[in-house]
């Protein structure tokens, strides 16, 4: 069924088309509005501002639905695919069958080694350099190394490219937080599959290689998988927005990088643990801490609850919670911080005022406490979603170079400053 838009604006009557999408999603094509009538939108933080049309993610957040390339996913869990594979679907657009997978594993074992001379750049960051600027930095830096990838002009120079990038971050991520701990780089192992390499640069020792358990290498696998692309929030859009200039693929993820490193982005699952830790310092308890959210004048946020998208429960959150609990099992972990999680989830998933607003837990309750579980210091957690974050951005930053349609993204703006005035030389200035 088709559907029309009409615009009335002081007497003058538009037409406008309506788009609508795979699963019903309607958007009003407003690309003509400016040129037909002088006038344009405003929509602060653009949430209700389609800018492209997309085929890689969708989100329902009213049912707490996400699906890659079509794909629910809870379908990615137990048993789920290795990160590479669910990097494949992403970037390429389908389930990968057995040679190309085993291809593009290739490509990423290959070049998970950085050239030597780049080790020196390590070393011009300060110990205490936040991992974050390394990692952008570092990602443009790669670039310099590969020029011939500045213009991916084939599927196969983008194919390189994609798993070259996908494999170095990984240890560019190690070798920031080696260095913050004044540690030797561990070169990678291509005996050892994505995340177990990536533990492996992590936490080895010249004379004593870090013994990877399954299940660890399992639950940063899923952390991955579950980070590896949510539509168009703030950092996929920074890619976009970069990539329209047509920046290479390397500088627009760096830029993606630092978008993520802001605290209300890549930050929030350090929130929780911060906030966790301050409960526990403080020998608060859960029925307290409830009772603080509710009070708007207290100052107290419950971290971790709620979503700008999901009005239900965060699927991936459901999926983490189970993962959390195996890893400390295994770990044989009891940490007070998941009895503190865990009950404020139970009171707050019973209260009328988390239910009404529709406060649920999101994917950063459980992802710190996993990491923490695991040795994973807070000052890397940004990392952590950077790393999984990447199919999507090299997706996204594919998709918009493909559209026929793109163009250098330019929003709008209402000026709201000083009306026409004229200079006026300095000595006669009051």
């Amino acid at each position: 069924m088709a559907h029309q838009a009409t615009l009335t604006i002081d007497g003058k009557v538009l037409e406008l088309p309506v788009l609508e999408g795979t699963e019903g999603e309607l958007a009003i094509d407003i690309a003509q509005l400016r040129a037909k009538t002088g006038l344009i939108t405003y929509d602060p933080g653009y949430g209700n501002t389609g800018a492209c049309r997309s085929a890689i993610t969708f989100i329902d957040g009213e049912k707490g639905i996400l699906r890659y390339r079509g794909i629910p996913i809870e379908e990615f869990d137990r048993p789920h695919p290795d990160f590479l594979e669910v990097a494949a679907l992403i970037i390429f657009g389908e389930l990968p069958d057995k040679a190309f997978l085993k291809r593009f594993s290739a490509i990423s074992t290959a070049n998970a080694n950085l050239d030597e001379s780049m080790k020196h750049h390590f070393e011009g960051f300060p110990e205490n350099a936040p991992p974050m600027a390394q990692l952008s930095a570092m990602l443009n830096a790669i670039s310099c190394f590969h020029p011939e990838f500045f213009t991916l002009t084939n599927g196969v120079s983008f194919e390189q490219a994609a798993g070259r990038v996908i494999s170095q971050i990984r240890t560019v991520a190690a070798y920031s937080y080696r260095r913050s701990k004044g540690l030797p780089f561990i070169y990678p192992n291509p005996a050892l599959r994505y995340c177990a390499n990536f533990l492996h640069m992590m936490f080895s020792m010249p004379y004593q290689d870090y013994l990877v358990e399954p299940e660890i290498e399992d639950a940063l696998n899923l952390i991955f998988i579950l980070h590896a692309d949510h539509e168009q929030n703030c950092s996929t859009s920074t890619v976009r927005m970069v990539g329209s200039s047509q920046a290479n693929l390397f500088a627009s993820c760096a830029s993606g990088v630092c978008a993520l490193w802001g605290p209300l982005h890549g930050g929030a699952n350090l929130a929780v643990i911060e906030m966790l830790e301050s409960i526990q310092r403080g020998n608060q308890k859960p029925e307290d801490c409830i009772a603080l959210a509710k009070d708007k004048s207290s100052g107290f946020r419950l971290m971790g609850f709620g979503h700008r998208i999901y009005k239900n429960y965060d699927p991936r959150a459901k999926i983490l919670k189970k993962c959390c609990d195996r890893v400390l099992k295994k770990l044989g972990i009891q940490d007070p911080l998941l009895d503190i999680a865990r009950r404020l989830e139970e009171l707050a998933l019973k209260d009328p005022y988390f239910i009404e607003k529709k406060l649920y837990p999101n994917v950063d309750f459980y992802s710190g406490i996993i990491m923490r579980a695991i040795g994973i210091p807070t000052s890397m957690f940004p990392v952590m979603f950077s790393i999984g974050r990447l199919p999507g951005w090299i997706a996204q930053w594919k998709e918009q170079q493909d559209d026929p349609a793109k163009r250098i993204a330019r929003p709008r703006q209402i000026y709201v400053g000083a009306p026409l005035r004229h200079y006026v030389p300095l000595e006669k200035r009051k």
